[in-house]
């Protein structure tokens, strides 16, 4: 008796399935909450489990909703910070040697000084450059440089995007730079770039070479940057470095982070320094401007060398370190940098395609010139409160994570197209959009 209940079960369960499936095929719809919820009950219950021992595990796989649009994203990682792990990673393989053991250790040290040395390396960065492991992530290492070196001569700021705004804001209210020098500001709206012939290269200039919250990024190769400047450029690079080519001959000071391009871990960034940077940093001194302990780059007319070589201004965190190294090892198995940007443009490809054939989203960038590969903002034919449910749509279907516009952007979605994401995904995301969107336009 209990076997004939359990077939009765199944056979219930496959007729539903079917009917479903015709009714959605026949109208080319998509199946009610409720039709979904009850097609994934008949797919996992226990009779069919119990009656089916050999495919006990169908349940444990990820499934798509009634009348999905397609297969999901193999991982729904989309996030633009912190970012998809690299492809294959695994937490268990890296390198344990340093935990528990001091960042002043002789394998401390080491370790420290291979991700600076590979950075160098796999980034391209001339000889004569200096690069360092500071505290507080892309931020931190930003704001070093700008504490440091700004108001020696006069400052263009140039920003389109919350970030850059930021560097405005504290070069003017925190730094109280108008007090002793010309602080010029250059912006434009979400989705465009500033006027940079208005920039003066007798000026200090500070800019974010990608806009991580407008999906808008610099001209390729800086033209805008004379060769012959005298005032130092400072460049964010958090979202580029490693995604887009990097004119080392027209930047003073970029700074990045690990969590963006590479998917590593946040709290520790990178600042790589021109022998014009380290000229400012020995022969200027900030009046009547105190520096904390972790800001200090220099001393006595002199930069603090050791922090270039692995001797970092705090203690670090080694696993991070040793992620860090995991990614660049991944970066340079796959063909460096110029593998890494071509990754990241195929992703961008398969966006601008879907873009192109469907007229209810489009690109915030405005110049598909300067559209960011990486950080590609969106904006879609769905007020304020309905991108809010297409974004919550699609993490409850564990599609796509994270992809929310940025909160001081205008009304979009940010889909994160770096080269730790697997172009495959981002193919099998674009059905599910279509999918969201269609759900949310029709309630």
């Amino acid at each position: 008796e209990t076997v004939i209940h359990q077939r009765r079960d199944i056979i219930i369960s496959i007729i539903f399935h079917s009917f479903l499936f015709k009714k959605v095929r026949s109208k080319m719809r998509f199946a009610t909450a409720a039709a979904t919820k009850a097609f994934a009950f008949s797919r996992v219950s226990p009779a069919f489990r119990t009656a089916m021992p050999g495919v006990q595990n169908f349940a444990g796989l990820r499934m798509m909703s009634a009348a999905a649009p397609g297969p999901k994203p193999v991982n729904p990682e989309f996030s633009s910070g912190p970012c998809k792990k690299r492809p294959g990673y695994d937490v268990a393989n890296l390198d344990k040697r340093t935990l528990g053991r001091s960042h002043r250790s002789k394998i401390g040290k080491e370790r420290l000084a291979l991700a600076i040395s590979e950075t160098k390396r796999i980034l391209g960065i001339p000889d004569d450059y200096l690069v360092g492991i500071v505290p507080a992530s892309d931020t931190g290492a930003y704001e070093m440089a700008m504490w440091n070196m700004l108001g020696a001569r006069n400052v263009d700021i140039c920003h389109w995007e919350s970030f850059g705004k930021g560097w405005f804001g504290d070069a003017v209210s925190h730094l109280k730079l108008r007090d002793t020098v010309e602080v010029n500001e250059h912006t434009a709206g979400y989705g465009e770039l500033p006027d940079f012939s208005k920039l003066n290269p007798e000026n200090d200039i500070c800019f974010t070479f990608n806009g991580t919250t407008s999906g808008v990024r610099v001209p390729e190769g800086c033209d805008f940057i004379s060769d012959d400047r005298t005032g130092l450029t400072l460049c964010d690079a958090t979202s580029a470095c490693f995604a887009m080519n990097m004119p080392w001959e027209k930047l003073d000071v970029t700074t990045y982070s690990w969590q963006k391009v590479l998917g590593g871990e946040g709290a520790h960034g990178i600042l790589i320094l021109s022998p014009r940077a380290v000229e400012r940093l020995e022969t200027y001194v900030p009046e009547n401007r105190p520096l904390p302990k972790i800001f200090r780059l220099a001393s006595k007319g002199k930069i603090s060398a050791g922090i270039f070589k692995g001797a970092t201004i705090n203690t670090p965190s080694m696993i991070a370190v040793e992620d860090y190294i995991d990614a660049l090892e991944w970066a340079d198995s796959c063909g460096g940098v110029d593998a890494l940007v071509k990754m990241s443009l195929d992703n961008l490809a398969v966006l601008e395609k879907f873009v192109d054939d469907n007229d209810w989203i489009d690109f915030l960038a405005k110049d598909p010139t300067t559209r960011s590969s990486t950080s590609v903002c969106l904006t879609l034919d769905l007020d304020a409160d309905q991108i809010k449910k297409f974004v919550s749509l699609l993490e409850s279907e564990n599609v796509a994570l994270d992809i929310g516009g940025y909160r001081d952007a205008p009304p979009s979605i940010r889909i994160w197209c770096g080269s730790t994401v697997e172009k495959a995904d981002v193919e099998a995301l674009m059905p599910w959009l279509q999918w969201a969107y269609d759900e949310v336009k029709s309630s």
